[in-house]
């Protein structure tokens, strides 16, 4: 609360107007974004169903990235990427648009389109955010699986979504360590019947050779054109099932929409966390949890952010790394979770002294109880 005090200094007659007014509090929200046709209805409630901005049409990706290509954020950095050794790449969002076109038209070539569902098992790079847009753009319902998961998890989230298409790496990398998702693809695939490819990303110089249904990921991009139109997508159309852990029991599928997450998720990236216009915001999740679908992907591109993001341990391969990138990129915003606080806290304060950290306005805790000690310091 403290924080959004510091924001919103007419916070209580806000939320007075949100309790009082919902419908017309989220319309007024609804209303910043591009909508193919406006809803008949902001909100419909049938307990225990409900439906937001019914009757409207829109498409996510088309807030991402369309909107921004008319305006001075074509050339904007999209997304700042960082690997553990070092790498970086970074997309602006003309060229983030042109490569997610690129993929989706190469879904639609696998026979992908409205209402499949493609199951994605990436690291957490570029192309695992680009193959979450890249399905959004053509209606597909995209699965992220996160890349830490078994063979067993994998397979069992595949046959339930009755996935398409597996979209997978052959390689990620923490703590210096390749993790093999490649091999733990190939066996969590067996028979899944509903499977018609498998769609490989090859970071490694020294290719194996692909068979049976599966496709370069590289080939796949470079063969497709870079215009492809978004699909127009019901509000409460399906845009991707993000599964339960499984901890307590069968792991279950969980929905989100076009529109209501599309609303709901800017209207909190805006207004919670104050990102301006030449910010950079860094949020310390993975595209396997909701945290990273909404705060990685899709609200800052919606809302025309500058976002880093990153492979890889916060401690490796040196403690101050965590203090290093803030120096480095001017990070403004950062959003981590209590345990990244208190592992930081073991190192002490001495690492950040090495660096300049005045960029840095808030950072913010999401997850877990943040413990009193970790707080004081």
């Amino acid at each position: 609360m403290y924080q959004v005090r510091l924001r919103l200094p007419t916070f209580d007659a806000v939320y007075a107007r949100s309790v009082a007014d919902p419908e017309g509090f989220w319309a007024e929200a609804a209303d910043e974004l591009h909508w193919f046709r406006r809803w008949d209805e902001v909100f419909q409630w049938d307990y225990p169903n409900f439906r937001w901005f019914v009757g409207g049409q829109t498409n996510i990706v088309y807030n991402a990235l369309d909107r921004h290509l008319t305006t001075e954020r074509r050339n904007k950095a999209a997304l700042i990427w960082l690997g553990e050794d070092g790498t970086e790449q970074v997309y602006t969002y003309a060229r983030l648009a042109q490569q997610v076109n690129r993929l989706a038209n190469g879904l639609k070539s696998l026979g992908v389109g409205k209402g499949d569902r493609v199951v994605i098992y990436m690291p957490l790079t570029p192309e695992g955010a680009i193959s979450m847009l890249a399905c959004a753009r053509i209606g597909a319902i995209h699965s992220v699986v996160y890349a830490g998961f078994s063979v067993g998890s994998l397979h069992d989230r595949i046959e339930d979504a009755e996935a398409k298409v597996l979209i997978t790496g052959d390689y990620g990398y923490r703590r210096g360590n390749r993790v093999d998702l490649k091999g733990i693809a190939d066996e969590a695939v067996v028979g899944c019947q509903s499977l018609t490819n498998v769609i490989v990303w090859r970071r490694e110089i020294a290719r194996e050779e692909l068979g049976g249904m599966e496709v370069d990921f590289e080939e796949l991009l470079a063969n497709s054109s870079i215009d492809c139109p978004a699909e127009v997508m019901d509000s409460e159309d399906p845009l991707y099932i993000l599964y339960t852990s499984g901890t307590t029991g069968k792991p279950k599928g969980v929905v989100h929409v076009h529109g209501g997450y599309m609303v709901g998720t800017h209207y909190h990236f805006k207004n919670f966390w104050d990102v301006k216009d030449n910010d950079v915001f860094w949020c310390m999740s993975d595209i396997g949890w909701v945290v990273g679908h909404s705060y990685i992907v899709y609200a800052p591109l919606v809302a025309g952010a500058t976002t880093v993001f990153r492979e890889g341990a916060p401690d490796y391969p040196h403690n101050a790394v965590f203090y290093e990138i803030i120096e480095k990129y001017g990070v403004n915003v950062i959003f981590t979770a209590p345990t990244a606080v208190r592992m930081l806290m073991r190192y002490g304060e001495e690492p950040a002294s090495r660096y300049n950290l005045r960029s840095l306005r808030f950072l913010t805790c999401a997850g877990e109880p943040l413990n009193p000690e970790a707080l004081r310091w």
